[in-house]
């Protein structure tokens, strides 16, 4: 079976690359702009979540705290995405489980849907 990442991001260009890459590697990839918000998550239930902390309607990282205080998706492994310097304390503090710095490798980006998705 197919597992499902949902990537989150804004830049159209980035998340067609990320979509790319991971539907190349057998991923099942749901995408959006912005923030569907918790239930628009919650419909597409995903095994992994990529999400950009910069999107117009807010931050990843507040989306990620909610996700990991909600009961129905604390445990879908989050990875924030972001160019921001202190990415690795900003993921800490959101309750995230990994960051991916802009601009990543592609290996860096299948190793990390590998390391949360063949558990």
């Amino acid at each position: 079976m197919q597992k499902n990442i949902l990537i989150i991001e804004d830049d159209e260009d980035i998340r067609i690359m990320m979509s790319y890459i991971l539907t190349e590697e057998a991923y099942l990839v749901n995408t959006f702009a912005d923030s569907p918000g918790i239930e628009g998550i919650k419909a597409v239930a995903p095994a992994m979540i990529l999400l950009d902390n910069r999107l117009s309607a807010g931050y990843g990282s507040d989306l990620c705290k909610q996700l990991k205080s909600d009961p129905e998706t604390a445990g879908i492994p989050v990875v924030i995405v972001s160019a921001v310097s202190g990415l690795r304390e900003l993921a800490a503090s959101a309750g995230a489980d990994a960051y991916l710095d802009k601009p990543f490798s592609l290996e860096q980006l299948t190793e990390l849907a590998a390391k949360f998705l063949t558990r």
